[in-house]
């Protein structure tokens, strides 16, 4: 059984995970929920978000709550940085990473309600130089398809481009070189560049950038004026929360994240009191203030189940995926959400009650964490039951410890030691030279002696050290927002001792980190 010990594996599992993350509460309830359950479950909430940051939970979260067409709830709580002395609060700015996706969902409804753009609109009408691998999908494929997740293209698809600096240009025309992991419409696979691509897509009509569109269409319609899908805006505020991970047993603020080439997927940055206004227009179905923003057959397109997810893991039930928004239908009714993560340390989630027009969102700036899904998971359980079943914030974070803990803990393990005796390395001249493929480009390997670096990306924009390991096999630590975890990257020598092909691991996530020796 194969180890994952890359990077984009890791993503992989956690994308699949944050996917199935919408939460059911327990007991039975689709009445209409009692004012004063509402207001007890607010009080109860509040003390709970003031517990998980006193307890060390997260350094800083914010929630809003919307009921009706009203925020009945805002506030923020614990710190923006770990150790100083700002304050979280409602206009905090936070990386939201996939929550961006229903949030782009509803920008693509705004276009669609305006005839710009159709879901069922085919990309190669609207972005003919994009391709997928096969000639038949590209020719079918709509907007539709590229929201649901349903192109066939594999999850981690040109999430390894970015991290080695490659543009969104150039990472979606390189999807194309991409081997589809299930046919045509025939399979989930949750894909951060396929959402963006149909994006980007239904923009174009327009003649502006995908960030212009959604400021155009959603941000600032509805005053969220804190809200962007440009990460230079994100770093223009002052009261903006810092990404946080693990570290020696502390939260750390350490690494950032620079998510603009998948903007739509994840890269929008917002506040609580941003998105509750963002929920206020997805429950009135397009309304908002009394005034109709988006036609109701638009935005009720995202929220029809069309693939299956797999199993909740919380309730067991099944779960599915509409247009950027997971969906499922449980004893109080359908439920509308996204959770998001960075691993660089950001969390995030949505839950909404549609027949309720109940509400929460949570934001959070911690990676690993299952606050946000503790939180509310809890809240549905004081509404819809009036009382609080088990710690479901510890529930959540076993969740996620489970998953993600001992992944990494294989990929230390394999790496820990060289075997012993260890094979030595051929010298360096056998490796150094410059490799390619279509979909990593080019790739550089230099040094003497036992100081070998690669480099990748768009002129060579990433370095990496290159440790020997055995014989052919070297180990590097590509993940900046992961320091202490290993990589391998091996060569295969020729007849003439030279190394003819070079495997890159943290960018073989789908069987494309395999680079050909070019020239000498």
């Amino acid at each position: 059984m194969r180890l994952f010990t890359n990077r984009n594996h890791l993503r992989w599992r956690m994308l699949a995970f944050i996917a199935i993350m919408v939460l059911l509460p327990k007991a039975a309830s689709a009445d209409t929920i009692p004012p004063d359950r509402i207001a007890a479950a607010l009080s109860k909430l509040e003390l709970l978000a003031e517990g998980v940051v006193a307890d060390g939970s997260v350094p800083g979260l914010a929630i809003g709550v919307v009921h009706g067409d009203e925020v009945i709830f805002l506030k923020g709580f614990g710190h923006r940085e770990a150790g100083k002395p700002e304050i979280v609060d409602a206009d905090t700015v936070f990386q939201i990473a996939s929550l961006s996706k229903p949030v782009s969902a509803t920008v693509v409804a705004a276009l669609v309600s305006d005839g710009i753009a159709s879901w069922d609109s085919k990309i190669a009408d609207l972005d003919p130089a994009f391709r997928l691998a096969q000639p038949y999908p590209t020719s079918e494929l709509t907007v539709r398809d590229l929201f649901a997740h349903r192109s066939g293209l594999p999850g981690t698809a040109g999430d390894d481009l970015e991290d080695i600096g490659y543009d969104r240009a150039e990472i979606l025309r390189r999807l194309r070189f991409v081997s589809p992991s299930s046919s045509f419409r025939a399979g989930y696979s949750y894909s951060n560049f396929g959402l963006t691509e149909g994006a980007v897509a239904a923009a174009k009509p327009t003649g502006k950038s995908w960030e212009e569109v959604a400021e155009e269409k959603l941000y600032r319609p509805l005053g969220m004026a804190s809200t962007s899908s440009r990460h230079s805006d994100f770093i223009k505020h002052a009261n903006r929360a810092e990404l946080h991970a693990k570290i020696d047993g502390a939260w750390t603020a350490k690494v950032q994240r620079y998510p603009d080439a998948q903007a739509p997927a994840g890269g929008v940055s917002s506040t609580a009191r941003d998105l509750s206004q963002w929920m206020r227009l997805v429950l009135g179905n397009g309304a908002y203030a009394g005034k109709r923003l988006i036609a109701a057959d638009a935005l009720d397109q995202t929220h029809i189940p069309l693939m299956v997810r797999g199993k909740n893991p919380v309730s067991g039930g099944e779960a599915f995926y509409g247009l950027g928004w997971n969906v499922e239908f449980g004893r109080h009714g359908p439920i509308w959400g996204h959770a998001g993560a960075f691993s660089a340390g950001a969390r995030s989630l949505v839950m909404l009650f549609p027949e309720e027009k109940l509400g929460i969102v949570v934001i959070a700036n911690a990676f690993p964490t299952g606050v946000p899904e503790g939180l509310s998971d809890s809240f549905a359980d004081l509404v819809f039951d009036g009382t609080l079943g088990k710690d479901k914030v510890k529930a959540w974070n076993d969740i996620y410890a489970g998953m993600f803990g001992p992944v990494i803990a294989a990929a230390k393990a394999t790496y820990a030691a060289p075997p012993s005796p260890a094979s030595p390395a051929a010298p360096a001249s056998a490796y150094a030279g410059r490799y390619f493929n279509d979909f990593i480009g080019d790739a550089i390997v230099s040094g003497k002696g036992d100081a070998l670096v690669l480099k990748v990306g768009p002129a060579g924009a990433r370095s990496y050290p290159l440790k020997h390991f055995n014989r052919d096999l070297f180990v590097t630590f590509p993940d900046a927002e992961m320091p202490d975890r290993p990589s391998a990257v091996s060569f295969a020598l020729g007849p003439d001792g030279k190394a003819s092909a070079m495997t890159v691991e943290f960018l073989d996530d789908n069987h494309l980190g395999t680079l050909q020796r070019v020239g000498d």
